[in-house]
């Protein structure tokens, strides 16, 4: 009977390095599964009796990696994990770490109890791939639907430093920061969208059930109407003639948008608008620098080198101008520059930020001063964001008011002047 030599790792993670009798490779491999051991490596070695023969003894088979075992089924799902789930997920990691747990059964935990979907089919891969030797940053690469290059590096970062579990709780804190700033964000917004779309719903059926009845009244009368009724009624017709457009012009503007974007130019004109919009540019560049000096602070914290850090905060920006910016800080820095000057030439962020930076760097204690850049501009994007729903209310009651009295005033003021005319 063949003898095969084997590594494998237990539940705990420790290297075993032994040999087994067994019929064929594929039944070694049960063998050894059926001790809890996971198989890296295995190679059959010759038998005694073949071992005698020539005097020289049979060579040892080549090392042959392990086969890799049928993936567990895995559910239909599009699109990629919510960074709610994420954070969930990064939390709950973090906890079990800290407890002491294997990472293998800390992630088979958190596979179990996770809903079908993307993230329960990413960590079954990553279970995989951790079984089969690889790292717990490496697997997490391969999927890159669930695992960003900022999750991957951290986790990276934590396994060279041997402090995974602190790695986990500042991802953890960071991924919660960022989804509670957004939440802030999309909450305040919901107000003034849902009363817009009301008030649009209200205008809309106005101008096709409502001012055709009136002119149809007007046409029987055959009185001579006003300039603000007749441009009333042409603004109904066109309403009425041309409904399908209501949907299809927003749609074509943001797929317009989206087309334009595609080219660096025209992404990058995009961008520069979007930030010169009164009050909602400022809230676009403060969320961008807040999101950017947590996420480089963060990196910086758990030791991944700054170029490499400024990679992924350039990804992270979302915004052409402050990725065009951060390439030039990136370039600059690589040649042997400091962060600050680039940073002030970029002009994406006053004083306060260039000055904080430019301390940071002179202290060693860079990423804590990110991280006090990304707390002031999160506690102001918080105000500006109530100061736009406030300034935003009186505005929305003020052109509804105009709206509705522009309606009523060019309804009633033919009917006037033709009751005028009949006594």
């Amino acid at each position: 009977m063949p003898t095969f030599q084997y590594e494998a790792m237990d539940n705990t993670g420790t290297e075993v390095k032994d040999t087994i009798d067994a019929p064929s490779e594929a039944e070694a491999q049960t063998m050894i599964k059926s001790k809890g051991f996971y198989v890296t490596k295995i190679a059959e070695k010759g038998t005694k009796k073949a071992a005698g023969k020539k005097g020289g003894g049979a060579k040892a088979a080549a090392p042959v990696k392990k086969k890799a075992g049928p993936r567990k089924k895995s559910t239909f799902a599009f699109g990629g994990v919510s960074q709610k789930k994420l954070c969930t997920f990064t939390r709950q990691l973090s906890t079990l770490q800290d407890a002491g747990l294997p990472i293998l059964r800390s992630l088979r935990i958190l596979e179990g109890q996770s809903k079908p979907g993307i993230l329960k089919n990413s960590l079954a891969g990553v279970i995989e791939d951790v079984e089969s030797g690889n790292t717990l940053s490496e697997a997490m690469a391969k999927q890159p639907r669930c695992f960003d290059g900022l999750y991957v590096n951290m986790v990276k970062a934590g396994e060279a430093g041997g402090a995974l579990e602190v790695i986990l709780q500042r991802l953890a804190e960071f991924k919660e920061r960022a989804q509670s700033l957004k939440r802030k964000v999309q909450g305040a917004m919901i107000y003034p969208c849902a009363v817009v779309g009301v008030a649009t719903l209200i205008v809309g059926f106005i101008m096709v059930f409502i001012i055709p009845k009136f002119k149809k009244i007007f046409a029987d009368f055959g009185t001579e109407l006003p300039g603000m009724t007749v441009a009333l009624i042409t603004m109904s017709d066109i309403v009425v003639r041309y409904f399908y457009l209501a949907p299809a012009i927003p749609f074509a503007c943001y797929l317009m948008i989206k087309l334009i974007r595609k080219n660096k130019t025209g992404a990058f004109i995009v961008d520069w608008i979007a930030l010169r919009i009164p009050l909602m540019g400022k809230i676009i560049e403060k969320t961008i620098i807040a999101r950017t000096s947590r996420t480089l602070g963060t990196l910086i914290a758990s030791g991944v080198p700054i170029l490499e850090g400024l990679i992924i905060a350039r990804d992270t920006a979302g915004n052409a101008v402050f990725i065009r910016a951060f390439q030039n800080v990136y370039n600059a820095i690589r040649e042997g520059e400091s962060m600050a000057v680039p940073l002030k030439e970029a002009r994406i962020c006053d004083d306060m930020v260039v000055n904080m930076v430019d301390v940071g760097e002179e202290t060693g204690a860079l990423d804590t001063m990110l991280y006090k850049i990304a707390d002031v501009y999160d506690e102001e994007v918080s105000v500006l964001v109530d100061g736009l729903v406030s300034m935003l209310e009186p505005l929305m009651v003020v052109a509804l008011g105009l709206i509705v009295g522009f309606i009523v005033i060019a309804l009633f003021m033919p009917l006037i002047k033709l009751l005028n005319d009949l006594s």
